[in-house]
This record gives C-alpha cells, sequence and structure tokens, in this order.
C-alpha cells in the first residue's frame, strides 16, 4: 500500500533518497554536475514528502520558499524498480497542497533536459515552461517551469 509522509530534510530516509538522487543526476549531467549539485544541497529544505510502500522509502520530493507567493519543487526521485506507478505525480501533488495549505499560489521549478521523465512529470500534471529564472537564466541544458496552484 502506497502512502506518504510530511517530514523534513532531516528525515534518514530522505536523505538516503537524495543520495541516490545526486548519482543518478551525475551520471545523467557528467560535468555539468557540479554547477547543479551546489543548487540542490537540502540543508534549505524545510518541506518534505516522501513516499512509502508499506514501510519501504520509495521515492520523495521537497519543497522551498521561492519568493511570497511561490514555492519551489526540489529533490523529486523515485526509485527506478517502482518508476510508472504513479508514485511521482502523488508526491507532486502532495507537495502542491502543502503549498497551497501555507497560503502559496504557484510553484516553480528547474529539471535538465537531460531527464526527459521528469519533464514528461510535469507536463502532465499542468506545469506550463517558462523563461529560465535565476541561476539558471542562460544554462542551456535547463528547463524551468510554473503551475498556479490556486
Amino acid at each position: 500500500m502506497l502512502t506518504c509522509l510530511r517530514t523534513d530534510a532531516e528525515n534518514a530516509d530522505f536523505i538516503d533518497l537524495v543520495a541516490k538522487l545526486d548519482a543518478d543526476l551525475k551520471a545523467r549531467d557528467g560535468d555539468d554536475h557540479t554547477f547543479y549539485a551546489k543548487f540542490n544541497k537540502i540543508d534549505q529544505v524545510k518541506f518534505v514528502i516522501l513516499a512509502y510502500e508499506d514501510d519501504n522509502p520509495v521515492g520523495c520530493g521537497a519543497i522551498k520558499k521561492f519568493d511570497e507567493n511561490t514555492m519551489e519543487v526540489k529533490r523529486m526521485y523515485v526509485n527506478v524498480s517502482y518508476r510508472g506507478k504513479g508514485i511521482a505525480t502523488m508526491v507532486l501533488g502532495e507537495l502542491e497542497l502543502w503549498a497551497k495549505e501555507m497560503n502559496f499560489d504557484k510553484c516553480v521549478l528547474e529539471t535538465g533536459k537531460r531527464q526527459p521523465e521528469a519533464v514528461a512529470l510535469y507536463l502532465k500534471n499542468g506545469y506550463n515552461v517558462v523563461r529560465n529564472f535565476g541561476q539558471y537564466e542562460n544554462v542551456e541544458n535547463s528547463l524551468c517551469f510554473e503551475k498556479n496552484i490556486r
């Protein structure tokens, strides 16, 4: 049975899943990984969703404040053997609900062009491609998205 848990970045299951995510991204991004890694530290993340199948942690995602009206989606990951089961959509939905409960109006995020599964996930869930923001402004491999959640 799939369940979700609201927690924070100090959760050991989240830390383990993020280590798997970082290994996957390092393999995909190659030399670019060092650039992206500095923007993905979990010490700034306070709001984490973990997905469990029974007691087994199988996926995660997080949000952090981007501006007064916006949360940024970070650290989305599902274990390879659990992909294609709707877990990422469930985690993303829980993150959006949490942001909405805290009175935020939209979510933004960045993902890489080398992560076609992530791009498809966000498009499927109503995110729109926007001009690259912040540190990703002139980064050719980056795609930025936003979604109004109100």
